[in-house]
């Protein structure tokens, strides 16, 4: 009688040491297909990276990205081959009357006469500001950077008819500042203003600024209003 009724089979238990070792030859067989040289255009022990890295140990799969992601000196400064200096510090030392430690354009890499600019501010740490802005985090003021981009409308101004490089601007108000992030030494402070209006006659100009680090705004200015000092 017993022996009519259907016994249900015995399920495996879980074995940690399989499971070790099934993580373990699958790293092995990424290593090999890594270093064993291809015969013929036959690699036997080639292992999709995307395979290896669902299975295996988190520690493996995340050396394996950073090998991937590591670039030379080489490959990161050529990100920036395509960016031609249009003026560079001495070309806006004849055209912006601020001297060290104030000038805060370091070059120009975009310029369209009249209209709009492209500038590059290094922050560094030799900067006098750093010294109390903060001794244990140092953190360009804000007020800093809305200067950098005045001057940049600056280099555009002083350049348009009615007025002339060398010549003096006063801050004559802003409007409309936002700062997004902290900018510190080591960023560089890649700035752009347009020109919205100019007054020849009267020698009032308005622009508008915004600033990126690492391609995230860190500072906005809705309005900057300057007038040329007679």
């Amino acid at each position: 009688y017993y022996s009519c009724i259907p016994t249900r089979p015995k399920l495996p238990s879980f074995d940690p040491h399989y499971y070790r070792t099934t993580v373990t030859m699958q790293a092995s067989l990424l290593l090999l297909s890594l270093l064993a040289p291809a015969v013929e255009g036959f690699a036997p022990f080639s292992v999709p990276v995307s395979f290896v890295r669902t299975t295996a140990s988190p520690l493996f799969s995340t050396e394996a990205e950073e090998a991937v992601a590591a670039k030379t000196a080489a490959e990161v400064s050529s990100l920036t081959s395509s960016v031609e200096t249009v003026f560079s510090s001495e070309d806006i030392a004849k055209i912006l009357p601020h001297r060290y430690p104030f000038l805060l354009v370091d070059k120009v890499v975009e310029y369209e006469a009249g209209k709009r600019a492209v500038g590059v501010k290094s922050v560094t740490l030799n900067e006098p500001h750093f010294t109390g802005h903060f001794p244990d985090r140092p953190i360009m003021p804000g007020v800093l950077q809305v200067e950098a981009l005045a001057q940049l409308a600056g280099i555009v101004c002083l350049q348009m008819e009615g007025a002339e490089p060398g010549a003096v601007f006063f801050f004559a108000g802003v409007d409309g500042v936002k700062w997004k992030k902290p900018v510190v030494p080591g960023d560089s402070l890649v700035m752009e203003v347009e020109i919205s209006k100019w007054n020849a006659r009267f020698g009032i100009a308005k622009a508008t600024g915004r600033a990126y680090v690492d391609g995230k705004l860190a500072v906005e200015v809705k309005e900057m209003t300057f007038a040329l000092a007679k």
